[in-house]
């Protein structure tokens, strides 16, 4: 992973995770324990779905740079497919809050592309590859 690459999940994970310990506290004081319990599950979902898919990105960006617009849609259309099934599989749980799960999940899932196009704006991504190969040959600009 490049440190670019990095620092975008740090800033986009950060504020996810936050958010999670909101939902987590407010749904443990609303709905006790099971509340706590399915907004935690919820954080958790976000932060490994979003999570994957960027480091699914940053292999397709370094592999096929021409794909990147459409296998982020792609990605991010998955996302949230998997979280909608992912609320479905635990919507009927006796173990936890499923509107705690799903409240906090969706605001964790608002979160996170937020974050990260905020910290794509703020990353200095360089645009010419200075380590590749020249259009010269190699022999420089000189006679």
């Amino acid at each position: 992973m490049q440190s670019n690459d990095a620092r975008i999940l740090r800033g986009a994970a950060i504020p996810t995770a936050l958010t999670g310990l909101i939902g987590v506290g407010v749904s443990g004081a609303v709905a006790g324990g099971q509340g706590a319990l399915g907004a935690a599950v919820g954080t958790v979902l976000v932060l490994l779905f979003f999570t994957a898919g960027l480091h699914g990105l940053g292999i397709v960006g370094r592999k096929w740079p021409e794909l990147l617009m459409g296998a982020g849609l792609l990605v991010y259309t998955t996302q949230i497919f998997a979280l909608l099934i992912a609320l479905f599989i635990f919507r009927d749980a006796d173990y936890l809050n499923g509107r705690a799960l799903g409240f906090t999940a969706l605001a964790c899932a608002l979160v996170w592309p937020a974050a990260q196009a905020w910290m794509q704006t703020r990353v200095k991504t360089l645009y010419v590859d200075t380590d590749g190969p020249s259009a010269d040959g190699g022999k420089g600009s000189g006679a």
